[in-house]
């Protein structure tokens, strides 16, 4: 009886033994180039592939992750969705410095849960070209059924930094990519005329529902993948990761129903449906069965409809699951201009119940729902945790934000702040903390937590689902709510769209009681380091080279503020030379005020004083429309004035020179005539004004021609950057 005892105990402890192990992974990061689309790009990849390997831990491991940092810059890797001490937390500049190039990290933690989440770079944008991969814990006892990991992402051959400073610009390059545009033409041939005009007329710019062109949707790195083990009768487990960087996707099934069995890493009831959406850095399990022996479609679709991947399951025919139809856009684009008022703010509609995914107002763009409207479509209400999830008793602080931002400067903030402009919010360990959100923009944000769950509050009570990331759709008024377990450190609360995040759109929660960290030697230098991510300075700049001179602007911009010279040079003496500068600052959460200080130097000869121009006005001096003598012809003086976005886009421009000189400017560029053809002008009571047209060949290449008042008709070449 003793040594079956003794032989138990030995049994159990090693079992324990073996059940708590070390699991050591190396990473080695280093540039590579890879070829998605038919063109060699950089790219990052760790131990020579994109994603990034998959991590596999059992719940009680311990981890070591040693980091190879064979780049030529920093990197860091942020475990998205685990519980582990706040200096593992991976973020460069807030919880740990960057690591150097050519150095090795090395990131410790206690695997104290399951479930399906994945891991990426938080620095800068490495992100978008390749940092990437799924993270799995397992449980002790998992399902008996096949499992496989599933890692979403898209490519760009852009350089990240360049999507980053052209979303910044305004420019339009990636609505002409995705045919998207919502020009006049458009809306004149689809009978929205009037839609337009009113989207205008609003101060709104034409919508979508992503920000970015991508050239490729991946699986895996790859647009096609095949699993043919599969025959019929076999279920089968994916453990899908959204690790893009912009993009949502809708997942369909060619095999019939999906069904839903866990998000961020977490049970639910499962629940079947016919499709779902997945956010930005959210993860699902799914169940899918194999009805017969033939290969069925998992498609992967981005929310934009401009491609997509496909994983394919079985082996035999291929039975391909239905393509998602083109977007109406002048459909969604008609009800936003319902919901919005002249201000700039949502307003509920009767009848609509905005909160966890119930009502998504862009319904009105999928032809689908009216083709199939007994299509069952997964929102948060639907998630039911299996236990309960309450929180244990404490003290409720209660925090609310609107999440605000402008698309036209490409702006993302909480509350009209973006996280340089605010202090961290303090928590205390025992709180619960319960945060109440508003979505007044037209943008989806999926907001994440780091290092904590959150329970939705969904309609289900004590067994409300716990996520990470919570999807929210314009005109959304959500309310989450999480225990504040931590026992310290400093804890991001952002926007996972990689770009709207690195313009400024979070918070940083920080407990109490925070030690000094060891990983941040110096606290000062690392907060300009992370604050400098929204101050990022965006040059942007146009250059018009035509038969009767060259014009053009130079523009250094960040989030508050802007510098900006202009020029125009004729090719004849008569036409003179000008340059105009500002610098100012944008106010108001749609950034349609702006004051500004400036100079300004013009000066042109006019042999002829009875010279006229085609309209037959004469080119020499006369009064302004204040009465006082214009400037037209020369003038070196400074300036104050301010800026103001009218309705229709068009921008009122008044000033005051250090002479006294009143100027009133009426302005508006890229008027979108037709998909590629834009129309500009500008009047102002010097009596100067000038109108024209540029055609969009690429996106840094236009054909434009423009009349200017001194310098009469031109055509040419316009470079846009």
């Amino acid at each position: 009886m003793k040594n079956i005892i003794i032989t138990a105990l030995l049994v159990l402890i090693t079992s324990i033994v073996a059940a708590q192990q070390t699991v050591r992974y190396d990473l080695y990061v280093a540039d590579t180039i890879v070829n998605f689309s038919g063109k060699p790009k950089r790219a990052i990849a760790v131990n020579g592939q994109i994603p990034m390997p998959t991590l596999t831990f059992t719940e009680g491991d311990t981890a070591e992750i040693y980091v190879h940092n064979n780049l030529d810059e920093e990197t860091s890797l942020h475990w998205h969705g685990l519980f582990l001490p706040n200096r593992m937390d991976g973020v460069p500049n807030l919880t740990q410095m960057g690591i150097k190039p050519h150095t090795t990290y090395l990131y410790k933690f206690p695997i104290v849960q399951t479930g399906t989440h994945w891991y990426h770079s938080h620095s800068g944008l490495q992100e978008q070209i390749g940092m990437y991969g799924a993270f799995i814990m397992k449980k002790k006892k998992e399902w008996d059924i096949p499992s496989i990991p599933i890692v979403l992402s898209e490519w760009t051959d852009m350089k990240p930094h360049e999507v980053q400073r052209s979303l910044h610009a305004a420019t339009d390059w990636f609505a002409i990519k995705k045919g998207t545009t919502q020009s006049y033409t458009e809306a004149i041939r689809e009978g929205h005329f009037k839609t337009k005009v009113i989207n205008e007329w609003k101060r709104m710019n034409a919508m979508d529902v992503s920000d970015v062109y991508y050239n490729k949707f991946l699986i895996n790195g790859e647009n096609e993948h095949e699993h043919t083990q599969f025959k019929a009768g076999d279920k089968v487990r994916l453990r899908i990761a959204n690790g893009g960087a912009s993009s949502y996707f809708w997942l369909t099934y060619a095999g019939g129903k999906i069904t839903v069995v866990a998000t961020d890493g977490n049970d639910v009831e499962p629940v079947e449906v016919d499709r779902l959406i997945i956010a930005v850095s959210e993860t699902y399990d799914v169940v899918v069965t194999i009805p017969e022996n033939k290969s069925y479609e998992f498609l992967v679709t981005p929310e934009d409809r401009t491609g997509s991947a496909s994983l394919w399951l079985g082996n035999g025919e291929k039975v391909p699951a239905k393509k998602l139809p083109k977007l109406k856009y002048f459909a969604g684009m008609k009800m936003m201009n319902d919901m919005m008022d002249m201000k700039g703010d949502l307003v509920s509609m009767e009848g609509m119940e905005m909160h966890n995914q119930i009502m998504d107002m862009n319904t009105v763009m999928y032809p689908e729902m009216a083709e199939t409207p007994d299509i069952v479509t997964l929102n948060y209400t639907m998630l039911r945790d299996p236990k309960k999830t309450t929180l244990p008793p404490g003290p409720v602080k209660e925090l609310h934000f609107t999440l605000t931002g402008n698309m036209n400067r490409y702006v993302w903030s909480l509350d009209n702040k973006v996280v340089s402009e605010t202090d961290r919010i303090l928590i205390k360990k025992g709180e619960n903390i319960r945060l109440i959100l508003y979505n007044n923009s037209m943008m989806r944000h999926p907001m994440h937590l780091h290092g904590h769950d959150f329970r939705v509050i969904n309609g289900q009570g004590d067994y409300a689902p716990m996520k990470n990331v919570l999807d929210m759709m314009p005109m959304e008024r959500d309310t989450i709510e999480f225990a504040a377990t931590e026992p310290g450190g400093d804890w991001f609360f952002h926007c996972h769209i990689l770009y709207h995040m690195m313009s400024g759109m979070g918070r940083i929660f920080r407990y109490d009681n925070n030690l000094p960290n060891p990983e941040i030697p110096n606290p000062k230098l690392a907060q300009r380091k992370l604050f400098a991510d929204d101050r990022m300075v965006h040059i942007m700049g146009r250059i018009g080279i035509e038969s009767n001179g060259s014009d053009g602007e130079i523009m250094l911009a960040n989030t508050r503020y802007r510098l900006q010279t202009e020029w125009r040079v004729g090719l004849q003496k008569h036409h003179g030379y000008e340059s105009e500068s500002h610098f100012g600052r944008y106010f108001g959460k749609m950034q349609w005020l702006f004051p500004y200080v400036g100079w300004d130097f013009r000066n042109r000869t006019i042999e002829d004083p009875f010279e006229k121009n085609i309209f037959g006005q004469l080119l020499t001096p006369r009064k302004n429309l204040f009465g006082q003598t214009n400037t037209k012809n020369f003038r070196q003086v400074v300036h104050a004035g301010i800026e103001f976005t009218l309705p229709m886009l068009v921008i009122l421009d008044g000033s005051v020179d250090s002479e006294g000189k009143l100027r009133l400017q009426l302005r508006r560029e890229d008027i979108p005539v037709s998909k590629r053809l834009r129309f500009n002008f500008s009047a102002n009571t010097d009596k100067e004004y000038m109108f024209g047209f540029r055609y969009i060949i690429s996106k840094y290449f236009n054909l434009s021609t423009h009349f200017d008042s001194d310098m009469g008709l031109g055509a040419g070449i316009t470079l846009v950057y």
